[in-house]
């Protein structure tokens, strides 16, 4: 049993007694039967093992299946857009384009590019990543590219940089938007050229490494002010992965809450089993505006605050308890609340942008509007306010 545990055993023996039985059945056995045996009993008992066999491997492909449709790596969801994400990260991993990933503050960016990595030819390879908005200019410079020996007065030694570091695997560059603009320019240069020269060097050396680059900023913004390099965000942007709100994720809120107090309640050894109807409602009513994030958050201080053995209504933080969806009213009976159109425009935009994190780009595509008629209006708005 120990070289195949999957195959049935049925035990014969002329020593039958319950104890033996018992052993037999602890030991893992399926059946156990005393001699003398009447054949078409063993028969119908080795067929019950054989059919009771079919079932258990049977169940371990269900459960696999549906392992496999509500988890990717350490993404968690089954819902519609989630499924999408996982079909469109499997078409994608293999690849050695640059990958841009989109979406609001929250919505598990590092961890869909560490899926990324996991599932890729790479994944012997380093994943190194870093928050482009962490350092200033200086700093970040010397961290991506490196530096040698008495670059800068604290260079005591040289160093190197992350493309280095990465070669072989994955570089992620969160928040990449915000990158200054006097290091978009050495970035576009090195991954056109896949060299990197260190801070304070004249040689340039290759690297391998595959760039996987995030940001919750709308880059077509950016492009429009002038802070954001177009050849550079069309260098990083070959493969584009949209992540979707947690809003827009239907019942994945309670699969993830479920999943984070189980995780919370381990780590502080508390015996916290689930979340009861009236808090799991709140969760789907609440529209997360800092997602993923913020549902953990609010899992860790729920399993922190609850004396009971599921987390309670009371136990949300408040802001989550007194939320209440608003729903944009266009009609009225009154004559006198009826409103001019314009302002009623105003108002659904105002509302559309709110329910995307102020991200244009989808809210014109959700108005089915140019982009440039909505920068208009807002601007138009924003100068009579």
């Amino acid at each position: 049993m120990a070289l195949r545990p999957s195959l049935p055993v049925v035990v014969v023996t002329a020593f039958g007694t319950l104890d033996r039985a018992i052993a037999a059945m602890r030991a893992g056995a399926h059946d156990f039967l005393n001699k003398p045996f009447d054949v078409e009993e063993l028969a119908v008992r080795l067929e019950h093992a054989i059919a009771h066999r079919g079932l258990r491997e049977e169940v371990a492909r269900l459960r696999s299946e549906l392992s496999r449709s509500s988890r990717y790596g350490e993404l968690i969801g089954s819902s519609e857009p989630m499924r999408k994400l996982y079909d469109l990260l499997d078409r994608i991993r293999d690849s050695e384009a640059s990958v841009l990933l989109t979406g609001e503050t929250g919505t598990g960016k590092e961890v869909v590019a560490r899926a990324i990595h996991e599932r890729s030819r790479r994944v012997e390879g380093p994943f190194v990543a870093i928050n482009c908005a962490a350092m200033p200019e200086s700093l970040l410079e010397s961290e991506l590219f490196g530096h040698v020996k008495g670059a800068f007065t604290d260079a005591r030694s040289a160093r190197r940089g992350l493309f280095l570091q990465a070669s072989g695997g994955t570089l992620f560059l969160d928040e990449i938007g915000e990158l200054p603009q006097g290091l978009q320019a050495k970035l576009l240069r090195a991954l056109q050229e896949r060299r990197v020269r260190a801070v304070g060097s004249d040689v340039e050396t290759p690297f391998d490494a595959r760039l996987v680059a995030a940001t919750h900023r709308d880059l077509d913004d950016a492009l429009a002010e002038g802070t954001f390099r177009e050849d550079l965000y069309y260098r990083i942007k070959v493969l584009e992965v949209p992540l979707p709100p947690l809003r827009a994720r239907g019942n994945d809120v309670l699969t993830l809450a479920d999943h984070f107090v189980r995780r919370f309640a381990a780590a502080a050894a508390k015996g916290v089993a689930g979340i009861d109807a009236a808090a799991a409602a709140r969760l789907l009513v609440y529209t997360w505006p800092g997602n993923v994030r913020e549902l953990a958050n609010a899992m860790e201080a729920a399993v922190a605050l609850t004396r009971a053995d599921r987390i309670t209504l009371d136990d949300l933080p408040e802001k989550i308890r007194r939320f209440e969806r608003t729903h944009v009213v266009v009609e009225s009976d009154d004559p006198g609340e009826l409103l001019p159109m314009e302002e009623v425009e105003r108002r659904y935009i105002q509302r559309v942008l709110d329910a995307v994190g102020g991200n244009k780009t989808t809210a014109a595509q959700i108005l089915r509007l140019d982009r440039k008629t909505l920068y208009n209006k807002l601007d138009r708005w924003s100068r009579t306010s």
